[in-house]
């Protein structure tokens, strides 16, 4: 009788095992896809604004002075930097902690023609901000979910890092 008892506990022991792992793979696939997810909506959202601050070549360049914000948004004139770019009497720029009255900026004008983007440095930074949000977030769940700290650390202070430079930058 006892042979039995011993043989029955390694079968469920075995069993235990299998089942434990594949609760881990389906944790860290689970847990990855989430991160993957996390990363990749932070990129499109960043890339929507990035591309007209990172890819300038034919696109209209110039300064805003602003003159008023509210609402979201700043108004101001357009004074043209690049060959075959006209003068506009308004344009909008969106009101951000890095936008301020009276100031001016370096700015690309999107096809739209009436809506403008900061360039330069400080755009290509504030441009980046989703990013820089969804690696915080991803952060804690690889952390949390996928039990890596070091990698978690340096999405975080990354993410940290690349917004508060966006809003340092001025």
């Amino acid at each position: 009788m006892p042979s039995a008892v011993s043989s029955s506990r390694g079968a469920s022991r075995g069993s235990s095992r299998r089942s434990s792992a594949a609760l881990r793979f389906g944790r860290l696939a689970a847990m990855g896809t989430v991160t993957v997810l996390i990363l990749i909506a932070g990129v499109w959202a960043s890339w929507g604004t990035a591309q007209y601050v990172m890819l300038t070549k034919g696109r209209e360049r110039g300064t805003v002075t602003v003159a008023s914000c509210g609402a979201g948004t700043c108004k101001g004139a357009y004074a043209p930097l690049s060959p075959g770019s006209q003068p506009r009497a308004e344009v909008v720029l969106e009101d951000t902690a890095a936008v301020a009255e009276g100031r001016t900026y370096t700015v690309v004008v999107k096809p739209d023609g009436t809506e403008v983007v900061r360039s330069g440095p400080a755009g290509v930074l504030y441009a980046w901000v989703p990013l820089g949000g969804a690696l915080m977030l991803a952060s804690v769940v690889v952390a949390g979910g996928l039990l890596r700290t070091r990698p978690a650390w340096v999405m975080g202070l990354s993410g940290v890092a690349l917004v508060t430079a966006a809003f340092l930058v001025r």
